[in-house]
């Protein structure tokens, strides 16, 4: 019987994820609006100082200049409001304009109002600010996190802000520059112990490389890609403009693997290793699970990103 992708996602059964990702993104988005900011705020000055967080280049942030500008000149309570507004998903310029940015972009608009808040250019959270009950349980369990499961919920909270695309009706997405693929001479190939199949090695290594028409020519017209905690992304034009819009400069550091024969002549895999992004370096690894579904002509039908709930799961490639 051939595979769907509903039935693709149930290889490698035994790979546990971080379960405790979405548990906190969940309770997160419970909070109110002041809360929501509050916690990121306190997160963001606390993993400052364990973790290296890389500004972005002014490239990237073009798109975003005029918005960042229209808050920095607003007043203290206009900006607390602005801020509060993307929280509650509220139908202001602010929040329509932001709904239509890439996760990188909302990250970067995040970063420069945490800096610029640190410079008293923009309104801080009150001093003295309490947290809620709630939100204090929160904050300490994305202490309890792993820096890249923390990573993860951050990035989650911001992305999730502005108003419902939904409610936008048709609008264009705005994305920063797609970085050119690396010259043949800038490239590194990955290893994996226990897998020497072609195509996932060509995975690994188009992805680092940027070379994202390489890695889509390797997925079946009706493959499907599951990032981590998100629903299957089909087809490959849906998949290369996630590439281009969300893995620009990933490293990743694939270390074991195993390849198992499937039904109707297609081959799974899994690899497990580590993932680091332009935001954190090698400061950060989140420690990730591929599972390839390939079909008998050896592309990609199926591929899910796990984000893996210890170390130890790293070793975890029984079924």
């Amino acid at each position: 019987m051939p595979y769907t992708i509903d039935s693709a996602r149930n290889i490698f059964p035994s790979t546990l994820s971080a379960d405790a990702v979405p548990a906190t993104i969940a309770r997160f988005g419970q909070l109110s609006a002041e809360d929501q900011l509050a916690l990121i705020w306190f997160a963001y000055l606390e993993m400052g100082k364990a973790i290296t967080i890389a500004a972005p280049g002014a490239a990237n942030m073009q798109f975003a200049e005029n918005t960042l500008n229209q808050i920095k000149q607003m007043t203290p309570m206009e900006q607390s409001q602005a801020m509060c507004d993307l929280a509650n998903r509220a139908d202001t310029e602010v929040s329509r304009t932001y709904a239509t940015w890439t996760p990188n972009l909302k990250l970067g608009f995040w970063y420069q109002l945490g800096e610029w808040m640190e410079q008293g250019l923009v309104a801080p959270i009150p001093e003295g600010y309490k947290l809620s009950a709630n939100a204090s349980a929160v904050l300490q369990a994305i202490r309890s996190l792993e820096s890249g499961q923390q990573i993860t919920v951050l990035r989650n909270a911001v992305v999730d802000m502005g108003y419902d695309t939904g409610k936008l009706g048709s609008f264009t997405r705005v994305s920063e520059p797609v970085a050119p693929p690396k010259s043949m001479s800038q490239r590194t190939q990955v290893s994996i112990e226990g897998v020497a199949n072609s195509t996932v090695l060509e995975y690994m290594n188009n992805l680092n490389a940027n070379d994202f028409d390489a890695l889509i020519a390797l997925f079946t017209p009706d493959g499907a890609l599951q990032p981590p905690f998100r629903k299957p992304i089909a087809g490959r034009e849906a998949i290369l403009r996630f590439f281009k819009e969300e893995c620009q400069n990933l490293r990743l550091l694939p270390e074991r693997g195993v390849s198992e024969p499937a039904e109707d002549g297609y081959t799974q895999i899994k690899v497990t290793g580590k993932c680091q992004t332009p935001w954190f370096g090698a400061d950060v690894g989140m420690n990730i699970a591929w599972r390839f579904l390939l079909n008998p002509d050896g592309k990609i039908f199926f591929v899910a990103i796990d984000l893996l709930a210890s170390p130890k799961e790293l070793l975890n490639l029984v079924r």
